[in-house]
């Protein structure tokens, strides 16, 4: 793969890149309806390939948060169209990496040393790169290490990238008000806190502490000694990502096994720490030759106030859920109802809120959940498809919810999929016996 000498850092240089994309999906919608004057049974497929792909040649060469936004959209499969899907999910694990001279720039300006100087063996070409970072190999007192270095100028550039990419999420999300702006503080913090290695180091060591009882999950130990704010370095795993396991696997048992684990791991997290490796996308997850989950990455890290969490998970009791006035409470207590409402937007989403959470609390009723039950998958996408063509919902003011839905949402979203493409069948509460 080519990779890249020079990365835009400054707002002119990031936003006339961002500006040239968007004139490249213009062009796509004029040559769109262009073909389809002379062939109106033609589809959007292709506008859709062509926009996913100008989009990601686009952000790719930004990195930085702007490839993450692209990174999390990739995660929603069920809400986007197919080719946005698979070319954002290449945001995953598989960019253009930064040249070996910017790399060594990078240690120098870190620990003031090149990393020949502080690893006996150090390989310059990236071996894995992503959104906001890359990693190297390296070898120190014969261990094998995972050395992750972040790309210049992704943590100044971030407030800039998201002010460029607001109005597009207002005009996609409806978002109306100054009361939208509690939605994007909440994302701006969460990519801050991500470009910061030594909390990423912190809050990795506190994950690893807490859930490494969790059998068949296993993680990497890191090394403070080797890391600094920009630069983060761990055990270096074996394993293949889960997405190529998923492709690969026939075996039943083993993919229980490795789901069962994935499962545990978040419900602990959720439940116990009340507070959530929020990026579970399969560049996160690797299996190991044991058929154990390797979990890395724990920069994105969702604390679960309590005043969210009690009424959150009250939802997915159909006692609440079927009790009309209960039900209302619980969307007026998650923001999801506004006092502001009109009689007409509370009678819609309240009845929107209920098709979604019927839907998605079922894997929530039973001792076990068989994720890879084709029909439950088909219907959260039929509901994706009806809420996207539904020009009422256009009408009304799209802020909804809580700001801690952003990430909770991406989490389960992500799980979901995961679960999904490993074909598992879990035991729902099994995670309760690992309770301190």
């Amino acid at each position: 793969m080519k990779t890249i000498d020079y990365i835009p850092t400054s707002k002119i240089e990031r936003a006339t890149k961002l500006v040239q994309t968007g004139a490249k999906v213009g062009v796509n919608y004029i040559k769109y309806y262009g073909e389809k004057m002379v062939n109106p049974t033609m589809t959007r497929d292709k506008l859709n390939e062509d926009n996913a792909e100008d989009i990601y040649d686009g952000l790719k060469s930004l990195k930085g948060s702007a490839l993450k936004v692209a990174q999390m959209l990739s995660m929603d499969k069920s809400f986007l169209p197919q080719a946005y899907v698979e070319k954002f999910s290449l945001s995953q694990f598989s960019v253009p990496p930064l040249s070996a001279p910017l790399v060594l720039k990078t240690f120098k300006a870190n620990f003031g040393k090149t990393p020949y100087e502080i690893f006996d063996e150090f390989n310059a070409n990236s071996v894995n790169a992503a959104s906001i970072g890359q990693v190297h190999l390296a070898m120190k007192n014969g261990k094998k290490l995972a050395v992750k270095i972040q790309y210049p100028g992704v943590a100044n550039s971030i407030s800039s990238d998201l002010a460029l990419v607001k109005p597009i999420a207002i005009r996609m999300f409806n978002l109306q008000g100054k009361d939208s702006d509690k939605y994007f503080k909440e994302v701006e913090d969460k990519l801050i806190e991500e470009t910061n290695y030594l909390l990423e180091l912190k809050q990795s060591k506190e994950v690893v502490e807490a859930c490494k009882k969790i059998e068949n999950l296993v993680f990497p130990d890191y090394y403070p000694k080797y890391s600094s704010e920009k630069i983060i370095t761990m055990d270096w795993m074996t394993g293949i990502h889960l997405s190529e396991f998923t492709k690969k696997n026939t075996n039943q048992e083993e993919a229980n096994t490795v789901g069962q684990a994935l499962w545990d791991f978040y419900m602990y997290q959720i439940h116990i720490l009340r507070k959530v490796h929020a990026d579970p996308h399969p560049g996160n997850f690797l299996v190991n030759p044991k058929n154990q989950l390797v979990a890395l990455d724990f920069g994105c890290m969702k604390q679960i106030p309590n005043d969210f969490y009690i009424p959150y998970f009250e939802l997915i009791n159909p006692d609440v859920i079927d009790n009309k006035k209960l039900f209302g409470d619980k969307l007026f207590e998650l923001e999801i109802l506004r006092e502001d409402d009109s009689k007409e937007e509370i009678e819609y989403f309240t009845q929107m809120f209920y098709d979604l959470l019927s839907l998605f609390t079922k894997p929530f009723q039973s001792e076990t959940f068989d994720f890879s039950d084709e029909v439950f998958f088909e219907n959260i996408a039929q509901l994706g498809e009806r809420f996207s063509k539904d020009t009422n919902l256009r009408k009304m003011n799209g802020n909804r919810g809580s700001k801690h839905f952003i990430y909770m949402n991406r989490t389960f979203f992500g799980l979901y999929n995961l679960m999904f493409d490993l074909k598992s069948k879990i035991v729902v509460n099994e995670y309760l016996k690992y309770k301190p």
